[in-house]
């Protein structure tokens, strides 16, 4: 029984490391950051750095429909296989990468600037992300260090939110419950969070029960 249960772990495991997934990553010198990579896994797991080296990089879920999109799109950009760059002579925009890999099938493609409609929505999708990891991070900050500065913060990450480009607004709830239920910041920002997390609750996809809410913090 023990060896069959170590088994099974281990086909699943090898099965999990064998999971399609998309990364990409942008390097554009002298921007902040300078560097980023997100990783989106088949079963919409996603692990988003700011640094080649982060060994705490951000993990969210991406919603089902999200991942098609994504693989959907680098299907039709043949997996990486073939050259997006456009050739034109234009502004530097940052090296950007994508790369597939599915067990032993890996490929990956470099380019500043591509007029390919697949590659152009691909590559939006993941600026997506990027805007919406920044957001968390910099209203990480702004809670635990600059209390004054979260709504401001809460503010874009609203506009952000009413463009369609936040992915995963259920990441934020653990932040905004803090907001909300904190009183040394200022009752408008946690206005705007109340209003914020109500929003993100009622559409969390399939239903999902809503996060805890944290307690009060000093």
């Amino acid at each position: 029984m023990r060896r069959f249960v170590i088994a099974f772990f281990l086909v699943a495991a090898a099965a999990f490391a064998q999971s399609p997934k998309i990364t990409y990553t942008k390097f554009f010198k002298g921007s902040k950051p300078e560097y980023v990579s997100a990783t989106v896994e088949k079963s919409g797991q996603t692990v988003f750095r700011e640094d080649p080296k982060d060994d705490n990089p951000i993990h969210f879920q991406l919603s089902e429909s999200e991942v098609h999109e994504i693989f959907d799109l680098a299907d039709k950009l043949g997996h990486f296989q073939h050259p997006v760059e456009s050739g034109l002579k234009v502004a530097n925009m940052g090296i950007k990468t994508f790369r597939y890999e599915n067990g032993s099938d890996t490929a990956e493609v470099k380019f500043n600037y591509s007029e390919d409609p697949n590659a152009k929505a691909l590559a939006d999708w993941f600026e997506r992300i990027t805007e919406s990891e920044e957001h968390l991070l910099e209203l990480d900050r702004t809670v635990h260090f600059d209390k004054l500065g979260v709504n401001d913060v809460l503010l874009q990450l609203e506009i952000t939110y009413d463009h369609k480009r936040l992915v995963d607004p259920q990441q934020f709830l653990p932040l905004l419950d803090r907001v909300v239920k904190n009183d040394s910041f200022l009752h408008i920002a946690r206005e705007r969070a109340a209003g914020l997390a109500e929003t993100f609750r009622k559409n969390q996809p399939g239903g999902a029960p809503e996060a805890p809410v944290e307690k009060s913090q000093p």
